[in-house]
Protein backbone atom coordinates (compact mmCIF):
# COMPACT_ATOMS: atom_id res chain seq x y z
CA UNK A 1 0.00 0.00 0.00
CA UNK A 2 1.09 3.25 -0.72
CA UNK A 3 0.47 7.08 -0.26
CA UNK A 4 0.69 10.01 -2.43
CA UNK A 5 2.31 13.02 -1.95
CA UNK A 6 2.24 15.47 -4.89
CA UNK A 7 3.83 13.41 -7.57
CA UNK A 8 6.16 11.69 -4.99
CA UNK A 9 4.90 7.71 -4.04
CA UNK A 10 6.16 7.05 -0.32
CA UNK A 11 5.78 3.63 0.98
CA UNK A 12 3.65 2.63 3.73
CA UNK A 13 6.18 1.89 7.41
CA UNK A 14 4.85 -1.26 7.56
CA UNK A 15 7.96 -2.22 9.96
CA UNK A 16 6.55 0.65 12.11
CA UNK A 17 4.72 -1.44 14.70
CA UNK A 18 7.34 -3.69 15.55
CA UNK A 19 9.51 -0.68 16.21
CA UNK A 20 6.97 0.27 18.51
CA UNK A 21 7.15 -3.16 20.49
CA UNK A 22 10.75 -2.62 20.44
CA UNK A 23 10.43 0.56 22.42
CA UNK A 24 7.74 -0.88 24.96
CA UNK A 25 10.09 -3.93 26.10
CA UNK A 26 13.23 -2.03 25.87
CA UNK A 27 15.22 -1.58 29.83
CA UNK A 28 15.36 2.30 29.03
CA UNK A 29 11.92 2.33 29.32
CA UNK A 30 10.95 4.75 32.68
CA UNK A 31 9.33 2.74 34.53
CA UNK A 32 11.23 1.62 37.02
CA UNK A 33 11.14 -2.17 36.43
CA UNK A 34 14.73 -2.32 37.29
CA UNK A 35 13.72 -1.89 40.86
CA UNK A 36 11.83 -5.22 41.47
CA UNK A 37 13.58 -8.85 41.60
CA UNK A 38 10.06 -10.22 42.01
CA UNK A 39 11.09 -12.49 45.15
CA UNK A 40 14.63 -13.24 43.64
CA UNK A 41 16.48 -11.39 46.23
CA UNK A 42 15.40 -13.36 49.08
CA UNK A 43 15.91 -16.51 47.47
CA UNK A 44 19.59 -16.05 46.39
CA UNK A 45 20.22 -14.28 50.29
CA UNK A 46 18.15 -17.78 51.82
CA UNK A 47 20.38 -19.93 49.51
CA UNK A 48 17.51 -21.28 47.09
CA UNK A 49 18.82 -19.98 44.44
CA UNK A 50 22.81 -19.77 43.88
CA UNK A 51 24.37 -20.47 40.34
CA UNK A 52 23.60 -19.86 37.02
CA UNK A 53 21.47 -23.47 36.68
CA UNK A 54 19.85 -22.62 39.80
CA UNK A 55 18.22 -19.28 38.44
CA UNK A 56 17.14 -21.11 34.82
CA UNK A 57 15.48 -23.47 36.90
CA UNK A 58 13.64 -20.44 38.98
CA UNK A 59 12.95 -18.69 36.08
CA UNK A 60 11.78 -21.36 33.82
CA UNK A 61 9.84 -22.44 36.30
CA UNK A 62 7.49 -19.46 36.95
CA UNK A 63 7.40 -19.12 32.93
CA UNK A 64 5.62 -22.79 32.82
CA UNK A 65 3.71 -22.54 36.04
CA UNK A 66 2.65 -18.75 36.68
CA UNK A 67 2.85 -16.56 33.33
CA UNK A 68 2.02 -18.54 30.93
CA UNK A 69 -1.63 -19.65 33.26
CA UNK A 70 -1.98 -16.80 34.34
CA UNK A 71 -0.35 -13.35 32.70
CA UNK A 72 -0.30 -14.90 28.95
CA UNK A 73 -4.31 -15.54 29.10
CA UNK A 74 -5.36 -12.62 30.36
CA UNK A 75 -3.52 -10.36 28.94
CA UNK A 76 -4.86 -12.05 25.39
CA UNK A 77 -8.49 -11.37 26.90
CA UNK A 78 -7.44 -7.48 28.00
CA UNK A 79 -5.90 -7.06 24.47
CA UNK A 80 -9.46 -8.36 23.02
CA UNK A 81 -11.05 -6.23 25.30
CA UNK A 82 -9.77 -2.93 24.56
CA UNK A 83 -9.99 -4.03 20.75
CA UNK A 84 -13.54 -4.17 22.07
CA UNK A 85 -13.57 -1.17 23.72
CA UNK A 86 -14.81 -2.81 26.81
CA UNK A 87 -13.21 -0.81 29.13
CA UNK A 88 -15.01 -2.49 32.28
CA UNK A 89 -13.69 -6.34 31.08
CA UNK A 90 -10.46 -4.56 30.82
CA UNK A 91 -10.87 -3.70 34.82
CA UNK A 92 -12.41 -6.96 35.34
CA UNK A 93 -9.70 -9.19 33.97
CA UNK A 94 -6.88 -6.34 35.30
CA UNK A 95 -8.55 -6.78 38.99
CA UNK A 96 -8.06 -10.78 38.14
CA UNK A 97 -4.70 -10.50 37.59
CA UNK A 98 -4.27 -8.43 40.58
CA UNK A 99 -5.76 -10.70 42.60
CA UNK A 100 -3.11 -13.56 41.50
CA UNK A 101 -0.47 -12.04 43.01
CA UNK A 102 0.11 -13.66 46.02
CA UNK A 103 2.18 -11.24 47.84
CA UNK A 104 1.35 -7.46 49.11
CA UNK A 105 5.23 -6.93 47.30
CA UNK A 106 3.78 -8.65 44.26
CA UNK A 107 0.53 -6.53 44.18
CA UNK A 108 2.44 -3.04 44.96
CA UNK A 109 5.27 -3.81 41.99
CA UNK A 110 2.68 -4.49 39.41
CA UNK A 111 0.34 -1.58 40.30
CA UNK A 112 3.52 0.58 39.81
CA UNK A 113 4.75 -0.69 36.96
CA UNK A 114 0.96 -0.06 35.79
CA UNK A 115 0.35 3.33 36.55
CA UNK A 116 4.12 4.47 35.30
CA UNK A 117 3.45 2.79 32.23
CA UNK A 118 -0.07 4.47 31.87
CA UNK A 119 1.22 7.77 32.66
CA UNK A 120 3.84 7.29 29.51
CA UNK A 121 1.46 6.31 27.19
CA UNK A 122 -0.85 8.92 28.36
CA UNK A 123 2.55 11.23 27.26
CA UNK A 124 3.02 9.44 24.27
CA UNK A 125 -0.60 10.39 23.18
CA UNK A 126 -2.65 7.17 23.95
CA UNK A 127 -5.36 9.33 25.77
CA UNK A 128 -7.55 6.21 27.10
CA UNK A 129 -4.54 5.55 29.45
CA UNK A 130 -4.83 9.03 31.54
CA UNK A 131 -7.59 6.89 33.35
CA UNK A 132 -5.26 4.39 34.78
CA UNK A 133 -2.80 6.71 36.55
CA UNK A 134 -3.34 6.48 40.21
CA UNK A 135 -5.84 3.98 39.50
CA UNK A 136 -5.63 0.85 42.03
CA UNK A 137 -6.57 -1.52 39.22
CA UNK A 138 -4.07 -0.75 37.29
CA UNK A 139 -1.59 -3.65 36.21
CA UNK A 140 1.27 -3.84 34.01
CA UNK A 141 -0.59 -6.18 31.39
CA UNK A 142 -3.33 -3.55 30.91
CA UNK A 143 -2.18 -1.47 29.99
CA UNK A 144 0.38 -3.28 27.77
CA UNK A 145 -2.36 -4.96 26.72
CA UNK A 146 -3.99 -1.09 25.10
CA UNK A 147 -0.31 -0.33 23.46
CA UNK A 148 -0.28 -3.71 21.80
CA UNK A 149 -3.58 -3.38 20.31
CA UNK A 150 -3.46 0.92 19.62
CA UNK A 151 -0.27 0.08 17.68
CA UNK A 152 -1.29 -2.47 15.62
CA UNK A 153 1.33 -4.72 16.86
CA UNK A 154 0.45 -8.35 16.92
CA UNK A 155 -0.67 -10.45 19.72
CA UNK A 156 1.33 -13.64 19.20
CA UNK A 157 4.35 -10.94 19.01
CA UNK A 158 3.82 -9.11 22.25
CA UNK A 159 3.06 -11.79 23.93
CA UNK A 160 6.36 -13.15 23.32
CA UNK A 161 7.95 -9.85 23.93
CA UNK A 162 6.12 -9.23 27.37
CA UNK A 163 7.84 -13.12 28.56
CA UNK A 164 11.40 -11.11 27.29
CA UNK A 165 11.03 -8.32 29.05
CA UNK A 166 9.88 -10.09 32.08
CA UNK A 167 13.04 -12.89 31.60
CA UNK A 168 15.33 -9.82 30.74
CA UNK A 169 14.46 -8.22 34.09
CA UNK A 170 14.79 -11.10 36.00
CA UNK A 171 17.85 -12.12 34.41
CA UNK A 172 19.69 -8.60 35.08
CA UNK A 173 18.49 -8.72 39.14
CA UNK A 174 20.87 -12.21 39.47
CA UNK A 175 23.41 -10.93 37.63
CA UNK A 176 23.73 -8.41 40.71
CA UNK A 177 22.64 -10.80 43.34
CA UNK A 178 23.88 -13.98 42.85
CA UNK A 179 26.01 -12.83 41.16
CA UNK A 180 27.11 -13.95 37.71
CA UNK A 181 28.68 -12.35 35.05
CA UNK A 182 27.79 -10.60 32.36
CA UNK A 183 28.39 -14.00 29.70
CA UNK A 184 26.67 -15.70 32.28
CA UNK A 185 23.41 -13.79 31.70
CA UNK A 186 23.25 -13.89 27.87
CA UNK A 187 23.41 -17.41 28.29
CA UNK A 188 20.67 -17.55 30.47
CA UNK A 189 18.49 -15.36 28.05
CA UNK A 190 19.65 -17.46 24.85
CA UNK A 191 18.34 -21.10 26.74
CA UNK A 192 15.03 -19.04 27.55
CA UNK A 193 14.23 -18.20 24.57
CA UNK A 194 12.68 -21.25 23.36
CA UNK A 195 10.74 -22.02 26.51
CA UNK A 196 9.41 -18.10 26.19
CA UNK A 197 8.22 -19.16 22.80
CA UNK A 198 6.43 -22.07 24.41
CA UNK A 199 5.03 -20.65 27.26
CA UNK A 200 3.65 -17.75 25.25
CA UNK A 201 1.90 -20.77 23.09
CA UNK A 202 0.37 -22.56 25.83
CA UNK A 203 -0.83 -19.40 27.73
CA UNK A 204 -2.53 -18.09 24.40
CA UNK A 205 -3.99 -22.07 24.04
CA UNK A 206 -5.82 -21.94 27.88
CA UNK A 207 -9.40 -21.82 27.91
CA UNK A 208 -10.77 -19.53 30.73
CA UNK A 209 -11.89 -21.78 32.88
CA UNK A 210 -7.97 -23.13 33.23
CA UNK A 211 -6.91 -19.58 34.38
CA UNK A 212 -4.69 -20.25 37.44
CA UNK A 213 -1.58 -21.04 38.28
CA UNK A 214 0.88 -20.81 41.16
CA UNK A 215 4.63 -20.65 42.40
CA UNK A 216 4.80 -21.40 45.58
CA UNK A 217 8.64 -20.78 46.20
CA UNK A 218 8.48 -17.20 44.77
CA UNK A 219 5.55 -16.23 47.03
CA UNK A 220 7.21 -17.81 50.06
CA UNK A 221 10.21 -15.68 48.96
CA UNK A 222 8.30 -12.32 48.25
CA UNK A 223 6.70 -12.22 51.55
CA UNK A 224 10.07 -12.95 53.42
CA UNK A 225 11.51 -10.42 51.31
CA UNK A 226 9.31 -7.76 53.01
CA UNK A 227 11.26 -7.91 55.91
CA UNK A 228 14.52 -8.75 54.62
CA UNK A 229 17.30 -6.61 56.81
CA UNK A 230 18.86 -5.22 53.81
CA UNK A 231 17.59 -4.88 49.99
CA UNK A 232 18.36 -3.69 46.74
CA UNK A 233 15.29 -4.50 45.17
CA UNK A 234 11.49 -3.55 46.04
CA UNK A 235 10.29 -6.73 45.83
Amino acid sequence: MTMLMGTITMPTDAGLASRRLWQLISPTLPIGAYSYSGGLEYAVEAGWVRDEAAVDDWLQGQLRHALSRVDVPLLARMHAAWAGDDVARVRQLSGWLLASRETRELVDEDRHLGQALARLLRDLGLDEAAEWVGDARASWAALYALALQRWEIPLEQGVEAYLWAWCENQVAAAIKLVPLGQTAGQRLLFGLAEPVGGAAAAGLALEEADIGGTAPGVAIASSLHETQYSRLFRS
